[in-house]
């Protein structure tokens, strides 16, 4: 089945296989549904690894609902978080939900896609109807999630309306009548509530279907905003080049494989060639910046990001003769002010800092704004910090 081959492409778990395989067979369009909770504004790589699989989904002739959680974006998802989020108005979550469709369809086809925000359903629930959905999952259930555990065992506080979270993802797909729901790896745990609540409802329940977390541009921690290591794919277009030729030799591979449509015999073909120095790794990241570009912005655009990243980094521009500056390596990241400190760019932590808010920070070409950006502590960077020519930043 070759629409399974695609739908496969990429994930790491499906729960269960064999219904799926059940409902392509049928004729009946499937309704496949992901959810995103509009907390910040920008869509990043990260979110786009799930909007590449509703895409596939697309191809093969599915219904795919593209949910914006804004009602449940008050309450914050609780996965993989140590501490209660800070809960966001409706005016916040409403003002960062305005531009998500427009974003969302750099990758959706928008005549294919069904846009759903779950306060269609939450708005009209009363307290009687939120009674009989608890009802129907148990305390001991919710307390078998990971992150709840290790809270409650850490007698850390873990708020009543965090329990009722899961229970909203999966009622939205009883709502919905999702046939699949597709989700981050971390988002099992919710994406089987879903199931669960389905067939308490007496409907089929959906197939779960997990992708792999991508890293950010740390390499170390998943792709996020309140990270400040994600690329969004709204930023200009130069930025987007710069990011993410910013990123390692080692994970560029991993947004090969979650981030285009290469086949993985032709990506393993290039890391071949790049192990045995036969092409640049370099050109081989140019490469994957010039295809994510020309997927968000246009074919010129891409280009033209391109050739000023070229005409800035080229050998010509930088030569081997530049300043150069030799650090530790280690095998985990260090903040980008630090990295300044260390190599007598900055005098002080603090005017590091200041470079960094006033935008006067590059490295290899992308534009740094955020202080708590790191890098990793290995590997070669270029990197412009106020008014001083490009230099070398090696670690050793």
């Amino acid at each position: 089945m070759e629409s399974l081959s695609l739908i496969k492409k990429g994930a790491v778990e499906i729960i269960r296989e064999d219904e799926l395989k059940k409902r392509l067979s049928s004729s009946r369009p499937l309704r496949v549904k992901a959810g995103f909770d509009p907390t910040s504004a920008d869509i990043h790589l990260g979110h786009t690894v799930l909007m590449e699989k509703l895409r596939h989904f697309q191809l093969a002739g599915h219904t795919v609902i593209f949910l914006i959680g804004d009602f449940t974006a008050m309450i914050g998802d609780p996965t993989g978080v140590s501490v209660t989020r800070p809960q966001l108005s409706m005016e916040q979550v409403m003002e960062n939900a305005k531009t998500y469709t427009n974003q969302a369809f750099k990758i959706l086809d928008r005549e294919k896609t069904e846009v759903r925000y779950n306060s269609e359903w939450y708005t009209k629930l009363n307290m009687e109807e939120l009674i009989k959905i608890a009802s129907r999952y148990t305390l001991a259930r919710l307390l078998e999630r990971d992150d709840f555990t290790k809270r409650y065992n850490e007698k850390k506080p873990i708020g009543i309306h965090e329990l009722l979270y899961p229970l909203m993802q999966g009622y939205d797909s009883v709502m919905l009548k999702a046939d699949v729901e597709i989700g981050g790896s971390d988002q099992k745990f919710n994406l089987l509530v879903g199931r669960a609540l389905q067939e308490a409802y007496n409907q089929p329940p959906q197939v779960v279907l997990t992708m792999p977390l991508l890293p950010g541009l740390d390499g170390i921690k998943k792709m996020s905003k309140s990270y400040g290591n994600y690329i969004g794919i709204d930023e200009p277009v130069d930025m987007v080049f710069g990011k993410i030729m910013s990123i390692s030799d080692e994970l560029m591979w991993k947004y090969y494989e979650l981030l285009t449509e290469l086949p993985q015999d032709e990506i393993e073909k290039l890391k071949d060639q790049s192990i045995k120095k036969k092409i640049n790794p370099m050109e081989i990241k140019k490469q994957l910046a010039f295809m994510l570009c020309k997927r968000f912005y246009s074919g010129d655009e891409a280009q033209h990001a391109r050739e000023s990243f070229e005409t800035v980094f080229s050998r010509k521009e930088v030569p081997d003769s530049m300043d150069e500056f030799t650090l530790q390596s280690s095998t985990g990241t260090v903040l980008v002010y630090q990295v300044l400190v260390d190599a007598g760019i900055a005098p002080s932590k603090s005017e590091a800092k200041r470079l960094i808010l006033g935008s006067a920070v590059n490295i290899n070409g992308a534009p740094v704004h955020d202080i708590f950006r790191k890098i990793e502590a290995r590997g070669s960077y270029i990197v412009q910090a106020g008014k001083r020519k490009p230099f070398r930043i090696v670690f050793v």
